[in-house]
């Protein structure tokens, strides 16, 4: 018998930003609250140079998501 996945407030902060992201956009049930938590983060995440491209990409995953329609 397995468990239910815990929700993305109940994860471990452990949990490497990216992935707490691309979660988040893939579900459709991640509230806007929680999207704009992350975006928050992700501007809050120092960045190395090698990484403004990934940071790039998953800030503009995270403002399509934001504006999706729900029906999406």
């Amino acid at each position: 018998m397995s468990l239910p996945a815990p929700s993305l407030d109940e994860r471990p902060v452990t949990t490497p930003l990216q992935e707490r992201i691309a979660e988040a956009v893939a579900s459709r049930t991640t509230p806007l609250s929680q999207l704009l938590r992350l975006v928050f983060a992700l501007e809050a995440d120092p960045v190395s140079g090698a990484n403004e491209n990934l940071k790039s990409h998953l800030r503009q995953s995270l403002r399509a998501r934001i504006g999706a329609p729900l029906g999406a």
